[in-house]
């Protein structure tokens, strides 16, 4: 069996000493009065001090787990042991996972990959049937949320007409979120027998995924009061006893553009105010980058719409089970692991492939 050596994988060299490096000179800057001056500086050097021991200590988990491993293997090796030979074989999956997410965080390149994530799910073609893949859709990133650690809350929440949902957007929280739930913009079909059909035919449906990061306030994001259109309106769908009793949730239009944000997730009025301010600002941010990339879709072709032809991932359920990313030809058999939020080794993929 092949085990980790020094800390190298795939390529990648998990350059430890420069995050201590770093480490060393944040804390001294934090240790600085001047600093704290501009508390938004302030919590910036802390969030990045705190990034860098998370990474520091990963990598020296690893390490130290890889030791133990050789050692466990000389053993299996040396006693010819199934038993151990086993553990070992677990155990080295076990490692292998770890030291993935670890690489992963090392292509978070971007500017804004460390950010948190505003993550919208729409249905496109296929009527009931893709508002309910679009509420699997939900539960799969939730799932997923949840494993990596994320804090998640649905911001809107649009019903769908006797199952599933008109659309959805939640907000992602944690180190890095926006890099790990990039990959999954675009579109996402799906093939199985309908639960609504009563003939039992096969139908393919699909819904969009729009992710985008979160924007603080200090971001370069210029929004004029007098361009915005701000009205209240009483929440629906789930949320407890204080839905459908006041106008707390807020519809925010910037009439220049026509982007909307709203929220209704929050009792307080001026919460979701600001909760749909930071996600205009994220939608905003992201047409400015889409303009950029104006030229380069026209030579691509028109916009691709929420239908066949356009799917970035595949969810075939009927007439077999198969998952199948088309921008990285990855497949898995275990569909319904992934539906269960099991989506790690796309992710991985996706940036190994150097997208």
């Amino acid at each position: 069996m092949l085990l980790l050596k020094g800390s190298i994988r795939y390529g990648i060299t998990f350059d430890i000493d420069s995050k201590r490096a770093e480490t060393l000179r944040l804390e001294a800057m934090a240790a600085e009065p001047s600093l704290w001056a501009d508390q938004t500086r302030g919590q910036e050097v802390m969030r990045e001090l705190g990034r860098l021991k998370d990474d520091i200590l990963a990598i020296e988990r690893i390490d130290e787990k890889r030791a133990d491993l050789a050692v466990l293997n000389e053993l299996a090796l040396a006693e010819d042991d199934g038993r151990l030979a086993k553990e070992l074989e677990e155990a080295l999956a076990d490692l292998d996972r770890e030291v993935d997410e670890v690489e992963l965080k090392s292509w978070f390149t971007g500017e804004f990959d460390d950010h948190d994530a505003v993550v919208t799910i729409h249905p496109g073609a296929g009527g009931v049937e893709s508002q309910d893949w679009a509420e699997m859709l939900l539960r799969m990133y939730l799932r997923w949320a949840d494993k990596k650690a994320f804090k998640t809350e649905i911001t809107d929440f649009q019903q769908g007409d006797g199952a599933g949902i008109k659309s959805v957007t939640f907000t992602a929280k944690g180190p890095y979120a926006f890099g790990h739930f990039r990959p999954e913009k675009g579109v996402h079909r799906l093939v199985r027998i309908s639960p609504f059909d009563s003939s039992s035919r096969r139908h393919t449906s699909f819904s969009s995924v729009d992710v985008t990061p979160l924007i603080d306030d200090e971001a370069a994001v210029e929004i004029d009061p007098k361009d915005l259109r701000i009205e209240t309106y009483r929440a629906s769908g789930a949320g407890g006893q204080h839905v459908n009793v006041t106008d707390s949730a807020v519809r925010i239009t910037h009439i220049p553009t026509g982007v909307v944000a709203q929220c209704q997730s929050e009792r307080s009025q001026f919460q979701n105010k600001d909760t749909a301010m930071q996600i205009l600002k994220a939608r905003l941010f992201e047409l400015e980058e889409e303009k950029k990339r104006d030229e380069m879709d026209k030579l691509r072709g028109e916009k691709k719409d929420i239908a066949w032809g356009s799917q970035i991932r595949s969810y075939v359920l009927h007439p077999y089970s198969l998952v199948k990313d088309h921008r990285i030809n990855l497949e898995k058999g275990n569909i319904q692991g992934v539906l269960d939020g099991d989506l790690d080794e796309f992710i991985v993929a996706y940036y190994r492939a150097g997208f």
